[in-house]
């Protein structure tokens, strides 16, 4: 036993040391107790800030995806003419996107976007939460504003005329809307996905298609405020060379003009002035100047006859030099040019409803068998096979064409029908090619340009990678209606770096056997161009990408020659098919050294059939 008052040195040396130690041994359990303490601190905050992120991301999530829902209820609510009902949806609308982004700027969620690695993908999901909301407050909201201020019913061109100022009220709001939704569309193009977890970069690649849709929808929206009220005479009056394409008779941009008339329009308020036919314009001597690469193409004939000015696909081209063989015959410049196919029409019939051949000379031409009264399902029919059937002489053809163009006018000025239909229909009728429109000032044209409503070859309208295959006659006939085709991409290997691509047309003459005889010889042509009667010649022009190359061409699988050609920088191959009734052939057209790596597009001559059934799905060749 030792106490504090022992005097031996090596007891106290003893002592000393395990004073030290236990007072040592004392301090690491104290710091383990506090270290141990802020680990338990640091995992309690760790969690409550994982389950606050978690919470915080099914907000997110769950409020996204009930604002997308909410998209098709809006666009029924438009379709339905319904503008109470599209506020109500853009509230709720609006309701959710307002929560998704709060829960996206949550403190403690814009913390986590600065953590390495994984803070891109927190930040990547604030940046859709917050495009979201800005498409919604400032892109939605004030278009439903607009639809509520405008009765469509009243802006649709008429007789008695038309509501611009509200049109043209209602353009700086959706031109603010359309720039809106831009910069929300270009914030998340900005957006890295290479380092984000797939969870947050395939919501995000779809929030990027949607916006670009919506974007594209709304720039079309903005630059038509700004160019339509113009166009409709809110300035002063215009005037627009209306020509209606024969496609029994193909050309590039769908059939032989036919009718033509001049369409005047004022404050909106529409009439229709001369009437002539495409015949009736005569030859140009001396012919329209022309572009050297399209006369070389399309010879001088695009120059000379109001019939082959749409030899060339390229419509600003047509329409142009149809402005100037008018004004040459009439002595009348018009503003601009209009192009529309039967098929086109009858869009417009499922929106007026059926039209009654009232017109004395037309009524007595019931006599021989035409309708009494035109559809959108007789009109095709009538206008491209039964009126040559039925009616030999082509005077009185070009006079039927002219009355049934008159009729179904004044069907229009008289308000028949209701916008959306209208809408509805040439808006389907602009997708297909078969409507187009020109307008003679710079200003105007440079917008149209930027759609597929310009039918241009070249500009802003053009896909990088985009294929054309357009169809001329050479039958000098109305044959082009027993005609059946397809076409068709085929995507091969690359070769060195470059995309390769093969145009696929096949074409098969469905007239009857007996064509020869029992069809008349104005519609076989006789074989007074030198193609038997009851066959059908036509020169295939196909077209590739910009600085690719054309570099062969087959005939049901056998090398054949063809004219090659360049035209704005693409490629053009042409080569003229002869097909017998019954007789099928196919043409094979490869074009190589394409710099474009996108998925190719393809533009066809829009002929009787419809478009789907002419387009086929691109077949993508395997590669070994």
């Amino acid at each position: 036993m030792t106490d504090s008052n022992d005097t031996n040195p090596e007891h106290r040396k003893i002592l000393g040391h395990s004073g030290r130690g236990f007072r040592t041994r004392r301090r690491f359990r104290n710091r383990l107790l506090v270290a141990g303490a802020w680990t338990l601190a640091a995992a309690a905050v760790l969690i409550f800030a994982l389950t606050w992120l978690g919470a915080k991301a099914t907000t997110i999530s769950t409020e996204l995806d009930a604002a997308s829902q909410l998209i098709p209820q809006l666009k029924g609510n438009i379709s339905a003419n319904d503008p109470e009902g599209a506020a109500l949806t853009v509230d709720e609308l609006r309701s959710h996107t307002e929560t998704a982004r709060a829960a996206a700027e949550d403190p403690l969620w814009s913390l986590a976007s600065a953590v390495p690695a994984l803070g891109s993908n927190f930040s990547a999901v604030a940046e859709v939460a917050r495009s979201a909301d800005d498409v919604a407050t400032l892109g939605v909201a004030p278009l439903v504003n607009v639809f509520e201020s405008l009765n469509w019913d009243s802006l649709m061109p008429n007789s008695a005329g038309t509501d611009l100022a509200a049109l043209q009220k209602a353009s700086p709001s959706v031109s603010s809307a359309a720039h809106a939704v831009r910069v929300s569309a270009d914030r998340l193009e900005r957006i890295d996905t290479s380092f984000l977890v797939p969870q947050v970069a395939e919501p995000l690649t779809r929030a990027r298609g949607q916006l670009e849709e919506v974007t594209d929808a709304l720039d079309a929206s903005a630059n038509a405020s700004e160019i339509v009220p113009s166009m409709l005479g809110g300035q002063g009056p215009r005037s627009y060379l209306l020509i209606i394409q024969n496609n029994s008779e193909v050309r590039a941009s769908g059939g032989i003009p036919g009718a033509l008339a001049v369409v005047k329009l004022d404050q909106g308020k529409i009439s229709l002035g001369e009437q002539s036919s495409a015949a009736g314009v005569g030859l140009m001597s001396p012919i329209v100047p022309l572009d050297p690469e399209q006369r070389q193409i399309y010879s001088a004939r695009l120059g000379k006859f109001m019939q082959d000015v749409n030899l060339t696909p390229d419509f600003p081209t047509a329409a142009s030099t149809a402005q100037a063989m008018w004004e040459r015959k009439s002595g009348q410049r018009v503003d601009g040019v209009i192009s529309v196919d039967p098929v086109a029409l009858g869009y417009i019939l499922d929106a007026t409803g059926p039209v009654a051949i009232s017109h004395p000379e037309l009524s007595a031409l019931a006599s021989v068998g035409l309708p009494t009264e035109l559809t959108g399902k007789n009109i095709v029919q009538t206008l491209l096979s039964d009126v040559y059937a039925r009616i030999q002489q082509p005077a009185l053809q070009d006079a039927y064409f002219a009355g049934v163009a008159q009729e179904i006018f004044a069907a229009l000025s008289d308000g028949r029908g209701n916008a959306k239909s209208l809408i509805d229909g040439l808006t389907r009728g602009t997708a297909e090619g078969r409507v187009l429109v020109w307008s003679g000032l710079p200003a105007e044209q440079s917008v149209i340009s930027k759609y597929a409503l310009s039918g241009s070859i070249a500009g802003p309208s053009i896909a990088p990678a985009q294929f054309g295959v357009y169809f001329n006659d050479g039958t000098g006939a109305k044959m082009d209606y027993y005609v059946k085709r397809t076409v068709q991409l085929v995507k091969e290997c690359s070769q060195n770096g470059y995309e390769q691509t093969t145009v696929r047309v096949t074409s098969i003459n469905t007239a009857p056997a007996d064509a020869a005889t029992s069809l008349p010889a104005y519609v076989t042509g006789g074989g007074v161009f030198g193609v038997p009667a009851g066959s059908v010649q036509t020169n295939i022009v196909a077209y590739g990408p910009v600085q690719a190359n054309m570099e062969t061409a087959k005939l049901d699988g056998q090398r054949t020659d063809f004219a090659a050609h360049r035209h704005a920088n693409r490629p053009v191959g042409v080569l003229a098919v002869k097909l017998a009734p019954g007789e099928s052939k196919t043409v094979e057209f490869t074009f190589g050294e394409i710099v474009q790596h996108t998925e190719p597009n393809l533009v066809v001559t829009p002929m009787v059939q419809a478009v789907k059934d002419v387009i086929l799905p691109t077949q993508t060749l395997p590669c070994g």
